[in-house]
């Protein structure tokens, strides 16, 4: 168990939301840089606040800009004692400066009641960056400290591993480019990638980012980082870094995207819109991060009606919502072809259904775990004990779920008081694959919009959203002005990545449309060329021993000063 006192995290001068503890309850009183650094905890559990913090006053924060807004939001969860507030501000800043939009993340208006976040203006043009931007420049600022006076083997030096089906490794690889003191190893399968995200990954030069093709498939290459995160040998030798989504510093950069645009709809919408009416989010969900991060805005204080998880045929998370029980189902052989091979649906783990929304293709959520822990810590408050009795309750409550979830395949039903609470804030939609296709096209023709398939997924979630909000109205008593209210809600569905990345998925919806051509109106200029650009890549072999000499010698020859 660790105090954190090493990094000055004592009442004085942390509140109890910017102290971490471990889902699983080994863990607690810890720093935000330790958990930033450490990414998993040391029992295995997920990193969350000891409390969440209450957005005081959070209305007067209308008008600022995303910066502005995320420093404010962020100031909650990190304690000045570890970054002071320029420090963090300029983190904010510098993280932001590298977006197209103006806004970062702009909202825009799609149809009726729904919306549409923008969340692909970043350096890849998916939602990822918004936090890895974050990332990356958050292991910069805690290296430059901890490395202030040392030189030579005496540094502090960061190795980032990390598997990728696609999104991630391109994120992790461009908030992580260049900085000092981080070598970064990305593991993709090899050939099982999308074309376009395994160029934005290889054409990326700098010296310490190391590209890794796998002769394997996802599995194979998740299982090797997950060996050399377990190894005492490079343990001892190296210090491991993760940056998937479980490190809790994405989750806290995507917060900042609720309120800004719950703002920006307040902002757009002066007359039918007001700040304190309540607004729905639907999120395109896999690992669970995303949609995580609404639940904290929304326990923050943002007036939240109702967050929609949207899923695709891998399905856990709305059948978690629809019975209560958590339970993988994996599917083999012809039952689980599906998608397309350009867009990287062979990048999957096994047992997953392949789908046109491939980076939602997943067995289990990772970011789950978080959820369950709030859930069960609800829960146990019930019985009236005191705090510590509560949190050690939802520790244990949660190592017991997730030991079912691992060695029996499943957990639950839970308790009703448990499933009602989690309805009370989420509801949950599945979307076939046919169904991700016609929502693509049907948006084209209606408004001439083009989504990628993930982003379809979330919007046909928000328009089945919206119309059992107006059947939910109608069925109550028509003089009944609250029931009417909420099918007026207004809902914003998140964009996670822009149409060029899943080029195969948009085309086949949309190939028979009439004056529609890919390259003209989808095509990014950043993307023309990028086939012809130098490449860096080094195929190894599905052996994590193997894996483990690559990044002894590369990270030897960068602290020789050798690449």
């Amino acid at each position: 168990m660790s105090n954190g006192a090493a990094n000055g995290s004592s009442e004085q001068t942390h509140t109890a939301s910017q102290r971490y503890l471990s889902t699983r309850g080994e863990d607690s009183g810890l720093s935000f840089e330790e958990v930033v650094l450490k990414g998993l905890a040391t029992d295995g559990g997920l990193y969350i606040p000891e409390e969440i913090p209450s957005a005081t006053g959070w209305e007067a924060w209308k008008d600022l800009s995303f910066v502005d807004l995320a420093f404010n939001i962020l100031s909650l969860y990190i304690s000045p004692a570890e970054i002071p507030a320029d420090d963090l501000k300029d983190i904010i800043r510098r993280s932001y400066d590298t977006f197209r939009a103006e806004q970062v993340t702009p909202l825009i208006h799609l149809q009726g009641n729904i919306h549409l976040l923008e969340l692909f203006h970043g350096p890849t043009f998916a939602f990822k960056d918004v936090a890895l931007q974050f990332l990356g420049n958050l292991f910069e600022y805690f290296l430059v400290r901890r490395n202030e006076g040392k030189t030579g083997r005496d540094r502090y030096h960061l190795t980032v591993v990390g598997a990728t089906s696609g999104d991630t490794g391109s994120a992790a690889i461009y908030g992580l480019r260049g900085k000092k003191d981080v070598s970064v190893f990305m593991l993709h399968p090899k050939g099982r990638v999308s074309p376009i995200q395994e160029l934005q990954m290889t054409t990326v030069l700098d010296a310490n980012v190391h590209n890794l093709a796998v002769t394997g498939n996802f599995d194979n290459c998740q299982d090797i980082v997950k060996a050399l995160f377990a190894d005492p040998e490079i343990n001892a030798t190296h210090k491991l870094g993760a940056v998937n989504s479980i490190n809790w510093a994405r989750i806290l950069a995507q917060t900042v995207y609720y309120f800004h645009s719950y703002f920006s709809l307040a902002r757009q919408q002066p007359d039918s819109f007001k700040i304190g009416d309540k607004v729905r989010f639907s999120v395109p969900s896999g690992n669970f991060g995303d949609i995580l991060a609404g639940f904290f805005a929304y326990r923050m204080g943002l007036p939240v009606d109702k967050l929609v998880i949207a899923t695709n045929e891998n399905d856990i998370l709305d059948r978690f919502f629809k019975t209560g029980r958590y339970e993988k189902k994996p599917t083999y052989g012809s039952q689980a072809e599906g998608g397309l091979p350009q867009d990287g649906a062979q990048a999957h783990e096994d047992g997953v259904k392949e789908t046109l929304s491939p980076a939602m293709d997943i067995l289990v959520s990772s970011n789950f775990e978080r959820l369950l822990w709030f859930l069960a810590y609800k829960f146990a408050s019930s019985a009236g004990m005191d705090d510590e009795w509560n949190k050690k309750q939802a520790g244990q409550e949660v190592s017991s779920w997730l030991a079912d979830l691992k060695n029996k395949g499943g957990f639950g039903p839970v308790y009703k008081d448990v499933l009602e609470s989690a309805r009370r804030v989420f509801e949950s939609e599945r979307v076939s694959d046919q169904e991700t296709l016609d929502a693509i096209r049907a948006l084209y023709q209606e408004v001439g919009y083009v989504l990628d398939p993930h982003t379809a997924v979330g919007v046909e979630a928000a328009r089945r959203s919206v119309q059992r909000a107006a059947a939910a109205a109608a069925e109550n008593d028509e003089n009944n002005s609250s029931s009417a209210a909420v099918a007026e809600v207004p809902i914003i569905s998140l964009s996670t990545a822009h149409p060029a990345k899943f080029g195969g998925a948009v085309s086949l919806a949309l190939q028979d449309e009439e004056g529609f051509e890919f390259e003209a109106k989808v095509l990014p200029q950043e993307f023309v060329g990028l086939e012809k650009r130098e490449k860096r890549v080094r195929e190894v072999e599905n052996d994590w021993k193997a894996v483990r000499e690559v990044v002894r010698q590369q990270v030897e020859e960068e602290l020789k000063g050798g690449r």
